[in-house]
């Protein structure tokens, strides 16, 4: 997790504290279309833009996640600034931006991890801060940098969490099995998760992330660190989970990665939302790594600035 977008970590590796809702807002307005991307402006080179729902529009249960108009301010500075952003069900999501851009604040807000200073996230139409444990009963996330029970062997922290998440104990042995074989664990018997490499980490909480059979996964930096083995057992992982139904948001700021798997793809960068669409729409005819260097600006290098590194 980057330190400009750092939330406070939860006590639970898979189950993220509930926290008293909101007071309700009344009134109640249109269901609104899923945010799409226009046409380019051919006035404009570059230019590109979206129709996001708006932060008054009433959510659907058609999406698998819906945020209106999320904010987030810390010592007195706001850091996300009123996102809204459905994700359609079984779509795999990327979120992308650069570092510092507000994308781990924003789905911690999402994800019931950090309370939102104004703004509401559904998950397939339950309000995250209204119905918490109704929320997160079809969520799994793994969140950057979050503490887990590392003292534990693997075995022992799947079994932790499917027994917190309310699971028959036979239920959770056949899981864990199941899953320790799928990530290719079960030959680490024994060792503790503190003596994890940084891809048998991930693959350890992700996991965890799955063991309660969830319909939307929130995955933050999912590949950051994980070697060229480890990422192959969780791209096929992944994307299997949604070619069967599950749906995927993804963090990151790799765009190539996120063009490789996510099949929409939503660009935030100081806060804001800048664009969102299928991958296709983004790519505007070129690549993804285009259309965001265009939007987000920079790469850019002063002619001369290092002249004497040339000697």
């Amino acid at each position: 997790m980057h330190s400009s977008d750092a939330a406070p970590p939860p006590p639970s590796p898979a189950v993220p504290p509930a926290s008293s809702p909101p007071a309700p807002t009344g009134g109640s307005a249109p269901a609104p279309a899923p945010a799409t991307a226009t046409a380019p402006d051919p006035g404009a080179a570059g230019a590109f833009r979206t129709r996001p729902p708006a932060p008054e529009q009433a959510v659907t249960a058609e999406a698998a996640l819906s945020i209106r108009g999320l904010r987030k301010s810390f010592s007195g500075t706001e850091v996300v600034h009123g996102i809204s952003l459905d994700v359609p069900r079984g779509s795999f999501y990327g979120i992308v931006g650069p570092n510092g851009a507000g994308k781990t604040t924003t789905l911690s807000m999402a994800t019931g991890m950090l309370r939102p200073d104004g703004g509401t996230a559904h998950v397939a139409g339950v309000d995250m801060w209204a119905q918490p444990e109704r929320a997160k009963a079809g969520l799994g996330v793994l969140a950057d940098g979050l503490r887990t029970f590392d003292r534990l062997t693997g075995r022992e922290l799947l079994t932790y969490v499917g027994l917190i998440r309310g699971m028959e104990a036979d239920t959770v042995a056949t899981r864990t099995d199941s899953l320790l074989a799928a990530f290719d664990l079960a030959g680490e018997e024994g060792k503790l998760v503190v003596d994890y490499s940084a891809g048998m980490t991930k693959k350890i909480l992700l996991a965890s992330a799955l063991i309660h059979a969830p319909r939307l996964l929130v995955l933050d930096e999912p590949l950051e660190a994980v070697d060229p083995v480890s990422a192959q057992v969780i791209r096929k992982i992944l994307t299997d989970y949604v070619r069967n139904g599950g749906t995927v948001v993804l963090s990151s700021h790799v765009m190539e990665l996120v063009e490789g798997l996510c099949t929409h793809v939503a660009i935030i960068a100081k806060g804001e939302l800048l664009a969102a669409g299928t991958l296709d729409e983004m790519r505007r005819g070129g690549s993804l790594v285009q259309t965001f260097i265009d939007m987000v600006g920079g790469g850019a290098v002063a002619e001369g600035s290092l002249s004497w590194l040339e000697s």
